[in-house]
């Protein structure tokens, strides 16, 4: 057998075929890379999995789900905490609910929601979405919060600030934007919002090992949460994402997220008009925001477009990307908070593609 074959077979789905010596040096290459930053320590753990044409084109745990007791990660079974990567799959569920007439993307928060404080200014569904509303950001603190609040609940830290500007003329980027959509989406159906994603989303496209993060509650397979200083990794303070679920509350496998990024490479999905609406990005003046409605909407640096989202929370980074233009889906979930290897995990997805950043 081809030494390079064999060097590679452990981590390929068992039934690939192996395209040509120009694909085979971009996977080695990306290989290569990822396992340096397990040998350099920039990262505990880390979790791939990409899909090409509707089937799995490389899959690989690197690293430890937990470094005291040495558990590998699986990428198929280590759970992580997925950030804004939960935008998307919140978004998909506000478009369930677009869809059947119960939210107007372009009515008035208000409408749903009269028991949040008036401001200066209305402002939509749509502009929250788009984080164009207006809302502020995280303040000291509050990115790590660890308080037993409901989304409702929630509400006491935001909700009497003003806002930044008028709405639909700036864009700030704010979980607490999300952290609204999910409270009218309760308001709409009558039900948590947790409920009604695994109703209209997890159930439907197969996420078995997606979940709502509640303290307390054992989730089999669930990383160790780390950070990092010059010291190294250490445990990561304790959180309670449950008030921003919607926003970067959800844990998952990175099979998972792969497998929902496929949902979105279905032909059909291209002619549906609330969907494109959410992977449309905004304009705003004369510049677009690349952000859709709850996705990331832009080009890489070799100007291929892609949407999906990058995560960054208290112990979990990750990044999701779905290139239409080549039918792929990219997985790649880390169990540290910011670890700062961005650059690499995009020259590991363009090795993977094909093309080298050069």
């Amino acid at each position: 057998m081809n030494p390079i074959l064999k060097y590679l077979q452990h981590f390929f789905a068992s039934k690939r075929v192996i395209g040509g010596d120009v694909e085979l040096s971009g996977m080695v290459r990306a290989d290569t890379l990822l396992k340096k930053l397990i040998d350099e320590k920039r990262v505990p753990g880390l979790a791939i999995s990409v899909r090409k044409h509707n089937k799995i084109y490389f899959q690989k745990g690197y690293g430890f789900a937990d470094l005291e007791q040495k558990l590998p990660i699986d990428p198929q079974r280590s759970i992580f905490r997925v950030a804004s990567v939960s935008k998307p799959i919140a978004a998909t569920a506000l478009a369930a609910m677009v869809a059947d007439g119960q939210i107007d993307l372009d009515a008035s928060f208000y409408d749903y929601v009269p028991y949040f404080p008036r401001k200066k200014h209305d402002f939509t569904i749509r502009q929250l979405a788009g984080h164009t509303a207006g809302i502020r950001g995280y303040r000291g603190a509050e990115y790590g919060l660890n308080q037993p609040l409901g989304i409702r609940g929630s509400l006491v830290l935001f909700q009497e600030d003003e806002l930044l500007f008028v709405p639909g003329t700036q864009y700030l980027y704010t979980s607490y934007d999300w952290v609204l959509i999910s409270l009218a989406i309760e308001e709409v159906s009558g039900i948590p919002f947790a409920n009604y994603v695994r109703d209209k989303v997890l159930k439907p496209y197969g996420l078995k090992n997606t979940y709502a993060e509640v303290p307390g509650e054992t989730v089999p397979n669930k990383v160790a949460f780390y950070s990092k200083d010059k010291c190294g990794f250490r445990k990561a303070i304790t959180v309670d994402n449950r008030y921003k679920l919607a926003g970067g509350g959800y844990l998952s496998t990175a099979v998972d997220i792969a497998r929902f990024g496929q949902v979105f490479l279905d032909a059909t999905l291209w002619e549906d008009p609330v969907q494109a609406q959410f992977l449309t990005a905004a304009i705003i003046g004369d510049n677009s925001t690349y952000y859709g409605l709850g996705w990331q909407v832009s080009k890489d640096k070799l100007g291929r477009s892609y949407f999906g989202h990058v995560g960054n929370g208290v112990g979990g980074y990750a990044v999701f990307y779905v290139y239409p233009e080549t039918d792929m889906v990219f997985a790649i979930l880390i169990n540290c908070t910011n670890p700062g290897v961005q650059d690499v995990l995009e020259e590991v997805i363009s090795l993977l593609i094909g093309e080298d950043v050069g």
